[in-house]
C-alpha cells in the first residue's frame, strides 16, 4: 500500500526526489513550494519554482504559503491527512504544528554528513572547506535546524577539482534514490533512526555576496576551493585593470599549480597562471559580466592577460 505523501521543496535540487517518489507509486497528495518570485531583467514577471513547475507537469496540487503562521494554512496542511511529509530544500523552518501533522512525521533529505554542515549552504561550504567527502542523509525532522535523528546515509566523494554545480548534481541524484528507499522502508516499518552525535557540529551559513571576491593573498589551495565552491553561482570573481573602470570577471574553474611564486594576483605567464599568497592557480574557465562562459584559451584570444598583469 503506497504512502500518502506531502512533498515540500523549492529548487532544482528537490525536483529529482519529487519525481522519484512519484515514480515509486506513492500518492503525492500535495506539493508545497515557495511562492513565485519576481524574475527577468526587470523583475516584473513572477516565476514559479522548479518544484512548482515539476509538480504541475505531474498534475499534482501545489500550495505556496508564505509561511505557516496563518491558522488556515496549518489547517489545510493537516487536512491532507498525510502519512508523511518529505522535505528537500523547502526554504522554511517548519513550526511544530506542521512537524506533528503527518502520521509518521516529516523527513528531510539534507546534502551533508550531519552533524557537519547543518544549515543553508552545505554543498558550497563543504567544498570551500576542502572536504574530500560529503553525502546525503535522510533525517526525521524536529524543531531544531537539521538536528533530528538520521535514518539513512549515502556518501559521495568530492573530487579535487569538483565544482559546487557538479557536486550538486551528484548529490541530487543520490538523494532522490535514498529518499525513495527510505519511504519504502518506512512503509514496511523498517526505517531505523539514530541520534546525531554531539561532536563535529558545523553550520553552513548562507553564502554572502562579499565572499565571492577572490583574495589572491590567500594560499592557492584556499583560493582554488573558494572558486570551485562558488561555481557556477554566485561565482568567485576578480577585477581586470582598465583605463576607465575595472571589469569584473568570474572564475568558474581553476586548477592548482605546484610551482609558481610572485606578488599575489600577478600573472606568472601568458596562460592564466596567477600567484597566490603561497603557490599559484591556473584559470581554466572564465565569464565576463553579460558574457558567456569561456575556456581559458578562448578567453585569452579576446582578452589577453600578459605576464606581469596584476589582478585584484
Amino acid at each position: 500500500m503506497a504512502l500518502r505523501i506531502v512533498f515540500m521543496g523549492t529548487p532544482d535540487f528537490a525536483v529529482a526526489t519529487l519525481k522519484a517518489l512519484h515514480a515509486a507509486g506513492h500518492e503525492i497528495v500535495a506539493v508545497y513550494s515557495q511562492p513565485p518570485r519576481p524574475a527577468g531583467r526587470r523583475g516584473l514577471e513572477l516565476v514559479k519554482s522548479p518544484v512548482h513547475q515539476a509538480a504541475e507537469a505531474l498534475s499534482l496540487p501545489v500550495f505556496t504559503p508564505l509561511n505557516f503562521r496563518n491558522e488556515e494554512d496549518r489547517a489545510r496542511f493537516a487536512s491532507h491527512e498525510a502519512d508523511v511529509a518529505v522535505v528537500v530544500a523547502y526554504g522554511l523552518l517548519l513550526p511544530q504544528a506542521i512537524l506533528d501533522a503527518p502520521k509518521f512525521g516529516c523527513y528531510n533529505g539534507h546534502a551533508s554528513l550531519l552533524p557537519r554542515w547543518r544549515g543553508a549552504a552545505p554543498i558550497q561550504r563543504a567544498i570551500m572547506a576542502g572536504d574530500t567527502e560529503t553525502g546525503v542523509m535522510v533525517m526525521k525532522m524536529d524543531k531544531g535546524l537539521d538536528t533530528g535523528p538520521v535514518a539513512l546515509t549515502v556518501r559521495v566523494p568530492i573530487g579535487a577539482d569538483m565544482t559546487a554545480g557538479e557536486l550538486h548534481d551528484a548529490l541530487m541524484q543520490a538523494g532522490a534514490a535514498l529518499m525513495a528507499d527510505a519511504m519504502d522502508r518506512l512503509e514496511a516499518g523498517d526505517l531505523p533512526l539514530v541520534p546525531q552525535p554531539e561532536d563535529g557540529v558545523l553550520y553552513a551559513a548562507k553564502i554572502d555576496k562579499a565572499e565571492a571576491r577572490i583574495d589572491f593573498a590567500q594560499p592557492a589551495r584556499d583560493v582554488h576551493n573558494r572558486i570551485r565552491g562558488l561555481s557556477p553561482f554566485p561565482g568567485a570573481w576578480f577585477e581586470l585593470p582598465a583605463v576607465d573602470r575595472a571589469e569584473r570577471v568570474k572564475v568558474l574553474k581553476s586548477e592548482l599549480r605546484e610551482t609558481g611564486a610572485g606578488a599575489p594576483g600577478t600573472l606568472l605567464d601568458d596562460e592564466g597562471t596567477i600567484a597566490c599568497g603561497t603557490g599559484a592557480i591556473r584559470l581554466k574557465r572564465l565569464q565576463k559580466a553579460g558574457g558567456k562562459p569561456l575556456d581559458i584559451a578562448e578567453f585569452l584570444r579576446g582578452t589577453p592577460l600578459p605576464k606581469g598583469t596584476r589582478l585584484f
